[in-house]
């Protein structure tokens, strides 16, 4: 036998584990002299990922040597800390010291050993299995001797070295993309610039610098964009209409906003007897985007559109998303419908799924609607032959919300910027206003999602469910303790709290001045919802079975789910099941990730934006509320949503921060979530894109903007 398989055979049974090379060298009864040939072949093992060798010399399996393997989160500090991929064995991160990291850096995969080989929470990395592949954004200042690129994610502690033969023609202080090229011991990591972006105060390099740093793409390849331009021209074919039902004839409509251009679906409703019959039909985008097609490929890749104010990194190209699979007014498009009964209640009491053809009448938007619904009389005669149809939209809706409350859904009050950029490049944030308009769209595309996903659940066919978890039982009980604290009734079980318990919670605080605060801190208190193969319920709206159905422009779930759904449709069960049985376990993990992705940047992005609306308002007063209590100060937010700080030590006398009701208490005064506050915008800090207020005694004089565009 081989020296090699005599290791591997030894490791395998653990005679081997946790020894050092010298104590490999005497149980095997190796002359001293095979010690080197030895060593050259347990290097080579490591190298290999075979075998690991820990911090003090001792070589074993990742389990033998007890390894973590996780990703590095760094700090601006040097320090990082390990994020275990196995979660449950480790909930808590592992604090790794600068001087532990042994040259790994932010994003990089590795093992660690526990410090000191004991139960604590900090660790050493032992291996560094995967170097981080994203590229680095961040300013580019260059000397004498060498370039240098400072990243703008802080949690990148060093600074990117660039040799000066590869920069001397880039000027100093542009922002700019680099790729690590090497990773020298002791020294910062090298690397090449292989893209600029523009200048370091520009506006939008520092947008465009966002979207790179999330390594979102901006363009498609062109076999990709050549097969959209394909089936763009290829249209709807005489042979397309096979097999598929015609509701050319119905009134059909699309409401959306203004500025939409890809739209996913479209609905109409009428009434038979006592009973409703909703149809929400959603663009067959699986019809010319097939099943590890290059469009495919390359929308399973992106997972999802990401919107921006100026711009939309739509998930497919442009001629299927805002062109031959958009339901676009008076044209003809194929669709997937689900059509329900419902009752009086809001119960569906029949449904069916069919593949179908329709031509939207109106494309109307959601302040249209809004405008029907309060009689405004221009549009009502604008749109006089759908105006008794929008009112039918409000009467199921009305009953769709009171069904669901019955369920215990649990309505959470979440407001969204509406960040506008005009033609003349001019940052708009109006007051937030909530439209009834919205209910409506939102009322039927759940119900269609969630009809259809209990429909493939019951017979058994894979598929991509949209889960919500229940809250943890540490959470869960955080909360009940806070809302105790406000004299709440809050007398859930924390290890098996329902929809109903919060439901019930938010409802009594409904007219208290206490009701932000409560929401807010639910809010917080939940899980996030994702995407899984396996069904789990969606706790946030009381629902046992839930999906992702009607934005397959969008969302590449959507768009999977629909061919699984049309291979059933044509008999084809056992095709599905053989082709998308292990497949839809990995695209349900890859567009979780894509989707966190796409929010983290949007979030960026808007900050960034609302940071240089807020810079052209320095000095001027508001009328705010309190969305935010911490030790270090109080968040506000402004009627459109904008948010800023006021740092504690701006405050007028001596706080203290009450962590269990969300306050800061001081002698005269106490401010929690929720309280009307006046303040002034004193600075923006656009590194951090933040806005800064000033806390305004009660008696000064304040006003309220309302940018209305």
């Amino acid at each position: 036998m081989s020296l090699k398989n005599l290791l591997l055979d030894r490791f395998q049974d653990g005679t081997l584990a946790n020894k050092t090379s010298l104590e490999i060298c005497k149980i095997l009864q190796l002359p001293y002299r095979e010690k080197g040939r030895l060593e050259t072949l347990l290097s080579r093992l490591v190298e290999e990922g075979t075998l690991y060798q820990n911090n003090g010399g001792r070589y074993g399996t990742s389990e033998q040597l007890g390894l973590i393997k996780g990703v590095l989160s760094g700090h601006e500090r040097g320090f990082a800390f390990l994020i275990a991929d196995d979660k449950e064995s480790y909930p808590n991160d592992f604090f790794i010291p600068h001087r532990a990291l042994r040259g790994a850096l932010h994003g990089d995969t590795v093992l660690i050993e526990r410090a000191f080989g004991g139960e604590g929470d900090e660790g050493k990395v032992v291996q560094i299995l995967q170097r981080n592949p994203a590229k680095i954004v961040g300013v580019f200042r260059r000397d004498r001797r060498a370039g240098y690129l400072i990243p703008d994610e802080k949690k990148f502690s060093t600074e990117i070295y660039i040799p000066l033969s590869n920069c001397s023609h880039i000027k100093n202080g542009v922002k700019a993309v680099a790729k690590i090229t090497s990773y020298p011991r002791g020294k910062a990591p090298g690397g090449e610039i292989i893209e600029v972006l523009g200048d370091e105060d520009d506006f939008f390099a520092e947008e465009l610098s966002i979207i790179r740093s999330y390594d979102l793409k901006e363009e498609f390849p062109s076999h990709v964009e050549k097969e959209a331009k394909r089936q763009e021209e290829r249209g709807i074919l005489h042979e397309d209409f096979i097999g598929r039902e015609d509701f050319r004839e119905k009134l059909i409509v699309t409401i959306d906003g203004e500025d939409t251009r890809d739209i996913d679906d479209a609905i109409s409703l009428e009434k038979d007897g006592k009973d409703y019959l909703l149809s929400v039909h959603i663009a067959d985008v699986s019809h010319y985007a097939p099943y590890r097609s290059a469009l495919d490929e390359e929308a399973f890749e992106r997972g999802t559109s990401v919107y921006f104010p100026d711009r939309v990194l739509p998930m497919l190209p442009r001629p299927l998303s805002n062109g031959i699979c958009s339901l676009n007014e008076n044209e003809d498009r194929l669709t997937l419908s689900c059509v329900m009964r419902i009752d009086k209640n809001g119960t569906v009491k029949d449904s069916r799924i069919v593949e179908g053809i329709i031509r939207s009448k109106f494309k109307m938007t959601y302040n249209e609607v809004e405008d029907i619904l309060n009689g405004e009389e221009k549009v009502c005669e604008k749109y006089a032959l759908v105006k008794d149809t929008v009112a039918l939209f409000a009467e199921l809706t009305h009953i769709l919300k009171a069904m669901r409350e019955k369920k215990g859904n649990v309505s959470l009050e979440v407001k969204e910027a509406k960040i506008i950029l005009t033609n003349k490049n001019e940052i708009v944030i109006p007051d937030y206003k909530p439209l009834f308009s919205y209910e409506i769209i939102e009322a039927f595309m759940v119900l269609a999602n969630e009809t259809v996903a209990e429909y493939m659940r019951s017979i058994e066919a894979p598929f991509i469910y949209r889960i919500h978890e229940k809250p943890s039982i540490e959470k869960a009980e955080t909360f009940r303790n806070f809302a105790q604290a406000l004299g709440l009734q809050a007398r859930f079980s924390a290890d098996d709290v329902k929809p109903y318990d919060y439901q019930k919670l938010l409802k009594s605080a409904e007219n208290l001045p206490v009701f932000s605060i409560v929401n807010r801190v639910m809010l917080r208190s939940m899980q996030k919802a994702r995407y899984s193969s396996e069904n789990l319920g969606h706790f946030g709206l009381a629902s046992k079975c839930y999906c992702h159905f009607t934005s397959p422009i969008r969302r590449y779930p959507d768009l999977c789910i629909h061919r699984i759904i049309k291979e059933i449709l044509h008999g084809g069960y056992e095709k599905a099941r053989l082709r998308y049985g292990g497949f839809v376990e990995q695209a349900a993990k890859q567009s979780s990730e894509r989707e966190r992705r796409a929010a983290d940047a949007e979030r960026d992005v808007d900050d960034l934006y609302t940071a240089m609306y807020m810079s052209e308002h320095i000095g001027e007063t508001y009328e705010a509320v309190v969305s935010g209590v911490t030790s270090f100060g109080l968040f506000a937010e402004l009627p459109n949503t904008v948010e800023g700080f006021i740092p504690i030590e701006s405050l007028y006398g001596e706080f203290s921060f009450d962590a269990d009701r969300f306050r800061l208490v001081g002698k005269g005064a106490i401010y929690t979530i929720g309280d009307a506050v006046n303040v002034k915008v004193v600075d923006v800090d656009f590194e951090r894109r933040r806005t800064e207020f000033r806390l305004l005694p009660p008696k000064q004089a304040t006003h309220v903007r309302n940018e209305t565009k």
